[in-house]
């Protein structure tokens, strides 16, 4: 009991309200700590995760923050290239608080339309013609289409036989040898496009287990062949498998990741890994006319959420900007995918030359998509050949 003086008022502190307290505020600690330990040692799949957070936490960049203390502190502002887009505090606190961007209308949209988040993909090098409204669309089949035993009929495959290139050319100047440094498999194998498949007309119908994506790896081999590139062709029926196991259509890198794993310890040589897929969109996205001839178009997928990220897009663009040089309107872009409802990996995180390519889409024909394939080995042995110089330079 304590008075106070000059007030007349008597104040009891009673000492097990107080230790009570006290002791209340250590188990809260302890408590807090115990939970946090325990989040944080859990494997990152059963973590406990908000995706808003993450997206908010995303937009937050190194420049961002080098404005924010270029505010305090102008040195900082300095380290900023000229070019640099000046800092929208309104815009920036708006997107962070509500993960709606102003500049990209698919945020009004992504969380109120059942599986929009699909497209939400991100264009990190745009191609000619290249938008969010026609970025490259991974269409899943029916599940009958997986499961069907019959298929549809085939039609135009005149131009499919003897479909060699039938023609002699000189040896090339380099060559790998018996070393197959190429591996190029298809993680959706019956990829197919329409023009072959009688009576189909439903893009989501466009499968077939004979006439599809794995002719273009077919192409580019005998093609990077012409250029000394030894490459090996894996058609294992990927989507065949899904479909013994009773799995989905979205197991398919799943099911193909032990495909490339046991290609890459068999064989050393491997260092390139190409995956090899076909668009869902039609054929004014998907084609071009180059030099009076038409070409299926190629995207670049890279997967967000994998180790070998920064490699995996360095081969990439160097791809995109040869294919700029020389088959102007041919590259589509590159196109980052993480999102909610993507793989964000494609086995990627296998190797840092590991990249994965849309050929054209459901439209396209064969004689254009082999166009395409002969200037895809056109540019990437330039890639090759430069890199394997630069390796073969001795250290200083």
């Amino acid at each position: 009991m304590k008075r106070l003086k000059g007030t007349g008022m008597i104040v009891t502190v009673q000492g097990t309200s107080l230790f009570k307290v006290v002791l209340a505020f250590i188990f809260f600690l302890i408590a807090v700590f115990t939970f946090s330990g325990l989040m944080t040692s859990l494997k990152p799949e059963y973590r406990i995760a908000s995706n808003s957070i993450n997206q908010a936490a995303n937009n937050i960049n190194g420049e961002i923050l080098y404005k924010l203390m270029g505010w305090e502190n102008h040195q900082f502002l300095q380290t900023l290239p000229e070019q640099a887009d000046s800092l929208n505090l309104s815009n920036l606190v708006f997107k962070l608080s509500t993960n709606i961007s102003l500049d990209d209308p698919r945020s009004f949209l992504g969380r109120e339309l059942p599986g929009f988040d699909l497209f939400d993909g991100k264009i990190l090098v745009a191609g000619e013609g290249t938008n969010y409204t026609n970025m490259p669309m991974e269409s899943a089949p029916p599940i009958e289409v997986l499961q069907r035993e019959q298929e549809a009929a085939l039609q135009n495959t005149e131009e499919l036989e003897g479909e060699g290139k039938n023609k002699d050319t000189p040896a090339p100047p380099k060559s790998t040898g018996d070393r197959k440094v190429v591996y190029v498999y298809f993680s959706h194998n019956r990829e197919s496009y329409l023009p072959y498949l009688e009576g189909v007309t439903n893009p989501d119908l466009a499968y077939h287990s004979q006439v599809n994506v794995t002719k273009i790896g077919d192409r580019l081999k005998e093609t990077l062949a012409d250029k000394g590139i030894g490459t090996h062709v894996d058609k294992t029926d990927v989507m065949g498998q899904l479909n013994q196991k009773g799995l989905g259509f979205g197991h398919a890198y799943q099911e193909s990741r032990s495909v490339v794993q046991t290609a890459m310890a068999g064989n050393r040589d491997l260092q390139y890994i190409i995956d090899i897929h076909r668009d869902a969109r039609r054929k004014k996205d998907t084609t071009v006319t180059i030099d009076g001839k038409s070409y299926a178009k190629l995207a670049f997928v890279i997967g967000g959420k994998n180790q070998n990220y920064e490699k995996n897009l360095k081969l990439a663009n160097q791809i995109h900007e040869r294919l700029e040089k020389d088959y102007k309107g041919l590259s589509r872009g590159i196109i980052e995918n993480k999102g909610p409802g993507q793989n964000g990996v494609y086995n990627q995180d296998l190797s840092g030359n590991a990249i994965l390519i849309e050929f054209g889409g459901v439209d396209n024909t064969f004689e254009e998509l082999y166009r395409s394939a002969d200037a895809l080995a056109d540019v990437f042995s330039e890639v090759y050949w430069q890199a394997e110089e630069v390796n073969a330079e001795p250290a200083n």
